[in-house]
C-alpha cells in the first residue's frame, strides 16, 4: 500500500502566519505538522509516499522533506498547482499510485494514535474505500456519514442541516485505485472544487461498499491559530520529553521539560512543564515560562510571563508583562511600550513582525 500525503492548500485561516510559509510548516511542539502525518504513515509500514503540492510553500516543504530517507521513507513529490478540491489533489496521484491500494492523509491534519487502525480495518473487506470517523458535537459543520451496524457506510452528507449522525469525516482515507475512475466523472461543487465527499457518495453509488473506523483519540485540524495551540497543548501533554541541555544553577524549574542540548534557562528564570525549548534559545532570568509551551530555535525571551502559546523561532521576546494563548511567527520580535495589562495579551503575530506593547 502507498501513501499520498495532500499539502497544497493556501493557509488562509492561519493568516498571517502563512502569509509567508505553507502551513504543513507551522510547528507544533518544535515540530512541523506535516513530519507527524509522515511519521504515522512509516509506523503504519507505508515507506512509499507521494506528497502531493500546491504552488504555495512548494520549495519549502521539499527542502524539509528531502527524499524522505531521513524518516525511513522514500518521498516522489507530485505538482496539483492551484487547490480545485480534494478530490482533485488525490487525482493528481494516479500515476503514482498506480494499481495499488492507498492512503490519504492531509497534511494539516494530527491524530493521536496515527492511522494504522484504519488501515487493517480497510484490509478485511473488499472495499472501494475506508473513512475515519470521529464523534463530534456538531456534526452540522461536517461531512457526516451514515453507517450501519457493522460499520459499513450506507451514505455520505456534507454540512447537513438535520445530520443522520454525529460521525464526522475527518480527513484520514483509504482508496482503492478505482477511486480514480470516479474522479474522472465528477462534477465541481457550489465551490467550485472536486469534493472527495461526492467521490466516496459516487462510489456507494456504483456499489462498492465503504468501511469505516471511528477514531476513539484525539483529532485534530490545524488550520487555525486556536488549533495549534490546541494542538501543542495535546502532544506536549502526551510526548516523551528529554532535558539534555543547561539549566543554571538558581533556575527554578518543575515539570516535565523538553531542553534541546544548546538551549539554556539561566539562574533567575522558572519553566515549568510541560514545556518545549528548541536548540540556541536562551530563556533569560526575570523570565516565567508557563505550561503548555513551546519555543522555537534561536529565540531569546526576557523578563517576559508567556503560557499556552507557541513562539516558531528566531524570536527576541523582551516585553514587561504576560502573554497568554499566544501564536509568534517567526522572527517576530516582541519588546515593551508600556505595561501590559494584567490579565495579558493574547497575539498571533506573522513572521518578521516587530511589536511594542
Amino acid at each position: 500500500m502507498k501513501g499520498v500525503l495532500l499539502s497544497g492548500g493556501t493557509g488562509s485561516r492561519l493568516r498571517p502566519i502563512t502569509h509567508t510559509g505553507p502551513k504543513q510548516l507551522v510547528p507544533v511542539a518544535n515540530k512541523p505538522v506535516i513530519e507527524y502525518a509522515i511519521e504515522d504513515l512509516e509506523a503504519a509500514g507505508i515507506t512509499e509516499i507521494g506528497v502531493v503540492l500546491g504552488h504555495k510553500g512548494r520549495e519549502e516543504i521539499q527542502e524539509l522533506l528531502g527524499d524522505g530517507s531521513k524518516y525511513g521513507v522514500d518521498i516522489t513529490y507530485i505538482v496539483q498547482g492551484n487547490p480545485v478540491g480534494l478530490a482533485h489533489a488525490v487525482g493528481c496521484a494516479r500515476e503514482f499510485v498506480d494499481d495499488s491500494d492507498f492512503v490519504v492523509y492531509l497534511g494539516d491534519n494530527m491524530l493521536r494514535h496515527g492511522v494504522s487502525d484504519l488501515l487493517e480495518s480497510f484490509k478485511t473487506g473488499d472495499y472501494g474505500a475506508g473513512i475515519a470517523l470521529q464523534e463530534v458535537s456538531n456534526p452540522e459543520a461536517f461531512g457526516v456519514a451514515d453507517v450501519d451496524e457493522q460499520g459499513t457506510v450506507t451514505r455520505l452528507v456534507e454540512k447537513p442541516d438535520d445530520p443522520p449522525s454525529n460521525l464526522a469525516l475527518i480527513g484520514m482515507y483509504v482508496f482503492s485505485p478505482t477511486v480514480f475512475d470516479v474522479i474522472d466523472r465528477l462534477e465541481p461543487s457550489w465551490r467550485g472544487e472536486l469534493e472527495i465527499t461526492d467521490a466516496i457518495q459516487l462510489l456507494l453509488d456504483d456499489g462498492h461498499a465503504i468501511d469505516s473506523h471511528v477514531v476513539t483519540g484525539w483529532w485534530k485540524d490545524t488550520g487555525k491559530p486556536e488549533d495549534i495551540l490546541e494542538a501543542n497543548r495535546l502532544v506536549l501533554g502526551d510526548k516523551d520529553l528529554k532535558m539534555i541541555g543547561v539549566i543554571e544553577e538558581g533556575a527554578e524549574t518543575d515539570g516535565r521539560i523538553e531542553l534541546a542540548e544548546s538551549a539554556v534557562i539561566e539562574d533567575g528564570a522558572v519553566v515549568r512543564g510541560p514545556v518545549s525549548i528548541a536548540e540556541n534559545t536562551t530563556i533569560k532570568s526575570g523570565t516565567y515560562v508557563g505550561p503548555y509551551t513551546s519555543i522555537g530555535a534561536n529565540s531569546t525571551l526576557e523578563g517576559i510571563h508567556i503560557e499556552n502559546s507557541v513562539v516558531i523561532g528566531g524570536s527576541e521576546i523582551t516585553a514587561n508583562g504576560r502573554i497568554v494563548d499566544s501564536l509568534l511567527g517567526r522572527n517576530a520580535n516582541v519588546e515593551s511600550a508600556d505595561e501590559l495589562l494584567p490579565e495579558g495579551r493574547r497575539l498571533v503575530v506573522g513572521e518578521n513582525s516587530q511589536l511594542k506593547l
